[in-house]
């Protein structure tokens, strides 16, 4: 059987994916102090990176590129530049435009793990003979004694990163390396850590936007490739409270830039419940209204065997969010999902990812919600 990165005993070659921030280099650097004959890359993602945020950010931009390169040549090893961006353009950045125009909201940090870091990266790596990726995740990897693997989340829940890799399978999880995710170490550690060893983006700051929208304007973005398109805003009974230029600019729960001059009669502010495609419309209303009991997420992927029969686990539903408890059953490959308690700001097209302890079980994306009653 082959040895797991993470326990493996004897030096492995290993591919480390450098970002050009703080965390990718520490754990680079980690990987080759462990004795691993460690080979950095960092991932070209767009045909025009000047396209991208400039400034200090940690992914994606030239300055990043040089960030990585130098941080290669403190730690001594070899470093390229691979060209991903066109499978980046179709798998990450058309699937994101396109999520929005659907009227659901996608994750493409996730995405981008499923399709780049742990599919078209890791497909490489192994076909040139490597045997694991490294990452900067905060995560960690355990192998059982049957030999089977299980994702869990970082010691650290601070800077937990499990989510964005529930989608993992039991393949891709055999090669990766998440050398920070098993240490007790928090950030400032880590950044004192790259600060000894020398590697000039200890004090880079994280990188929090999405990575290829250049201003921080999401919105703006989805408008200069889908156009504008003038819809209305309405109440829960259809009464027309405003105008939009794109229902796709908006997102369950949203509260802040909804244009609506009519006050409710209760006073209280009005949340985003629903955004139609097909005939434009964003409904709004109030945030009881937002309370979720039920969804049905589809496309499962599982961090080992699919869980059989109906189970109570612990749901994350975004990438900073917390635990709920839920009960959970796969049901002809549509995962049905029960909250303990009711849930707001649940959206279709967000990914919803099962634990079970620190565990990650496994990962879907959300398809249909149920509301409970609104209040009058």
């Amino acid at each position: 059987m082959t040895e797991t990165p993470q326990r493996a005993q004897r030096p492995l070659r290993v591919l480390a994916a450098m970002s050009g921030g703080v965390d990718s280099a520490v754990a680079a650097a980690r990987a080759a102090e462990a004795g691993h004959d460690v080979t950095g890359v960092h991932l070209a993602l767009s045909a025009n990176p000047q396209s991208f945020r400039t400034g200090a950010r940690g992914c994606c931009t030239i300055e990043d590129s040089r960030d990585a390169r130098r941080a290669a040549d403190v730690i001594g090893i070899p470093f390229y530049v691979w060209d991903l961006a066109e499978r980046f353009r179709e798998d990450v950045v058309e699937d994101f435009v396109a999520e929005y125009e659907a009227g659901r909201t996608p994750n493409p940090c996730l995405r981008c793990n499923e399709k780049i870091k742990f599919a078209a990266l890791l497909d490489k790596a192994l076909a040139l003979g490597f045997d694991a990726v490294v990452t900067g995740h905060y995560a960690t990897v355990v192998v059982n004694d049957d030999g089977t693997r299980e994702l869990h989340r970082a010691s650290d829940m601070a800077k937990d990163q499990s989510y964005v890799l529930g989608v993992l399978d039991e393949r891709q999880l055999a090669h990766a390396m998440f050398p920070l995710g098993d240490t007790l170490t928090t950030k400032e550690e880590i950044r004192a850590e790259a600060e000894l060893r020398g590697l000039a983006v200890a004090k880079k700051p994280d990188s929090h936007d999405i990575c290829f929208i250049a201003d921080g304007d999401t919105q703006g973005f989805l408008a200069d490739r889908l156009g504008k398109a003038e819809g209305d805003i309405v109440d829960e009974s259809g009464a027309v409270l405003g105008s939009h230029e794109g229902a796709y600019g908006y997102t369950i729960g949203q509260r802040k830039g909804l244009r609506i001059g009519t006050p409710a009669p209760d006073g209280k502010p009005r949340y985003v419940l629903d955004i139609s495609p097909v005939d434009n419309t964003v409904t709004v209303g109030p945030a009881a209204a937002l309370d979720v009991t039920g969804l049905t997420a589809i496309k499962p992927r599982w961090c080992g065997l699919a869980p059989t029969g109906p189970g109570t686990y612990t749901a994350q539903l975004r990438a900073h969010g917390g635990e709920t408890e839920v009960t959970a059953e796969l049901v002809d490959g549509t995962l049905n999902v029960s909250f303990d308690e009711p849930v707001r700001g649940v959206a279709p097209g967000q990914a919803i990812v099962l634990y079970d302890g620190t565990r990650v079980v496994g990962s879907a994306t959300i398809a249909t919600t149920e509301r409970a009653t609104a209040a009058v």
